[in-house]
């Protein structure tokens, strides 16, 4: 057997169809040559057999035994030299697999596609390995001579193979001839080899025989789908008493006086405690409640939207049942606001449509849609104006609505998110809204003009804002799980007062206030409402009151402790 020597490397250039010879060969060991010569001992030194005066051994394929006596620290040497670039990572320890002898090779990307293509496609390639006894081509020998032994692509359509190839017209024709055979065609005439297609060819001449008339297929009548309730146009509502009205004639509309004669006096004038415990559950909501609303002045009434796509009338003071169900909307309601008399409310939808509904009678009034999803609406507070209404959208503007009219009168074009909330202040002059846009804006009513702009780089969004009853100051619910207070008249931020605590990432939950504003109260993530003290900012109490997030909650406006909380468990309580 001949081992293997630097000098061997031109041999082996001819066979090397990738230049591997030219690659830093990193499983090689190095090889030295003797600079001293060999001097006779008595001992025989083992590789004094060695006629090559090799010190190191690469076996080959056919390699049945070993020749030469390495010593061990040779054959503990590492691999020299630097790593391979085209090398796997996951190289063969073992070059003896069970399949037979593996035979490490390294090539660029370019070298094997080229050869790869050459044997898909040509039928031969050029063999890689490194063994001199092997075949240098493997495949089809005839057509690798064919073709020179080159590959794919170096391989070339000579001039004349192209013209062959090439489509011909027909001839130009005579200038002289106008119509007919050889008339003249310049440019325009056909390829040759293909029939030219005539105007009506294809076309039958039936001449005047009478044809049998084919009987028409009979047509299945259409079967229109049934509109849903709530599409538009197709709005309900259903009652759920006996009688709409009492002995006297007076219907739910009317405060019970007899039950709860406290309602006519004023807001707040009673001081107020945190409740303990649930002392009525309203159920009817099939999927999560998103919205409630209290009647204005009285709160004798409870107005719910839920994501079943139903809005629900609940009695507070009397039995406690659900009065009347809406059937208004397609998709999940996402906000109901009542008017100043309570007379009429809106109410908006993931269905993109706002609308106006009579309370006591359930019609179904005006319906209005710019064909965005609104996310809050809410009606301008003052008496003469309450036929203009606002409406956050989902494309980032507040649309400002005349309901008699039923035109868009205003838009208000800054926020650069969807619009969460809209909070009238200074007298209704003004208003305030925040968007997804972590920001905080005022602006004058009817001017589409921002005012004051609150952004700052440590802000979160403030999908929730409720005004304190004194009216001097909001709150807003920040995702950074603290509720923040402003000031109504500079918009300024009041730092002294931060209440944190609960959980409410990624939830818009709302933050309410006791009627005589010495307790802010919110829901959280968890299913609890936590109660702070106005002036000292600490929790005083936490209620676990749902089994899923608390959405929404009010107090009763002229209870000491009464709240109703409302929870995507669908259920909606009354708490004491």
């Amino acid at each position: 057997m001949s081992a293997y020597s630097d000098d061997d490397d031109d041999a082996t250039t001819t066979n090397d169809a990738f230049g591997l010879s030219k690659l830093p060969a990193s499983k090689k060991h190095r090889t030295h040559q003797l600079q001293d010569k060999l001097i006779s001992q008595a001992a025989p030194h083992v590789l004094a057999e060695d006629p090559l005066n090799q010190t190191s051994l690469v076996t080959r394929p056919t390699d049945t035994q070993m020749n030469v006596n390495i010593p061990y620290s040779d054959m503990m040497l590492p691999f020299q030299g630097p790593q391979n670039p085209f090398g796997d990572s996951n190289r063969f320890i073992n070059q003896n697999a069970l399949a037979g002898h593996v035979e490490e090779q390294a090539m660029s990307d370019h070298a094997f596609k080229a050869q790869h293509l050459t044997h898909s496609i040509l039928g031969y390639s050029v063999n890689p390995s490194v063994d001199p006894n092997g075949p240098s081509i493997l495949g089809s020998i005839d057509k690798a001579r064919e073709n020179g032994f080159a590959t794919i692509d170096t391989l070339r359509a000579t001039n004349s193979q192209k013209k062959e190839l090439k489509r011909k017209r027909k001839n130009k024709g005579d200038l002289e001839v106008v119509d007919g055979e050889g008339a003249y065609v310049g440019p325009w005439a056909a390829w040759d080899g293909e029939e030219e297609i005539g105007f009506l060819d294809g076309v039958e001449d039936t001449g005047d025989q009478p044809q049998e008339e084919e009987e028409p297929e009979p047509v299945a009548p259409k079967k229109k789908a049934k509109p849903k309730p709530g599409a538009y146009g197709q709005e309900t509502s259903v009652f759920h008493g006996k009688s709409m009205t009492d002995y006297q004639g007076r219907t739910y509309m009317h405060p019970p006086l007899s039950e709860a004669p406290h309602i006519v006096n004023e807001a707040g004038s009673q001081e107020t405690f945190i409740p303990k415990a649930c002392i009525h559950t309203w159920t009817g909501h099939t999927q999560g409640v998103s919205v409630i609303r209290l009647f204005p002045e009285t709160g004798h009434l409870l107005l719910s939207g839920s994501m079943d796509t139903k809005i629900k009338l609940w009695d507070v003071y009397t039995h406690g049942n659900c009065l009347r169900t809406f059937h208004g909307h397609v998709q999940a309601v996402k906000d109901v606001t009542f008017s100043n008399d309570g007379r009429k409310f809106l109410s908006c939808g993931y269905d993109r449509q706002m609308k106006l509904w009579d309370t006591e009678t359930g019609q179904c009034l005006k319906r209005f849609s710019n064909g965005k999803t609104p996310y809050v609406v809410r009606f301008h507070p003052d008496e003469d104006k309450q036929h203009i209404f606002l409406a956050g959208m989902s494309d980032k503007k507040i649309i400002q609505y005349d309901m008699n009219s039923g035109e868009i009168t205003q838009e208000y074009d800054q926020h650069l998110g969807p619009v969460n909330t809209i909070t009238f202040v200074d007298d209704n002059r003004r208003f305030v809204t925040t968007s997804d846009d972590k920001t905080i804006r005022a602006w004058d009513y009817d001017i589409p003009v921002v005012i004051k702009y609150i952004a700052e780089p440590h802000m979160h969004s403030m999908p929730a804002v409720t005004l304190h009853p004194s009216k001097k100051y909001f709150a807003a619910q920040s995702l950074d799980n603290q509720i923040l207070i402003y000031s109504t008249d500079n918009f300024r931020q009041n730092r002294k007062k931060r209440f944190a605590g609960h959980s409410v990432a990624g939830y818009a939950c709302q933050v309410g206030f006791s009627p005589d504003g010495r307790w802010i109260s919110s829901g959280d993530g968890e299913g609890n409402v936590v109660f702070w003290d106005w002036k000292t900012g600490r929790i005083k109490s936490r209620l676990q009151a749902h089994s899923k997030v608390v959405i929404a909650h009010e107090w009763l406006p002229h209870e000491t402790s009464k709240v109703v909380t409302a929870s995507w468990d669908g259920l909606i309580k009354l708490w004491d």
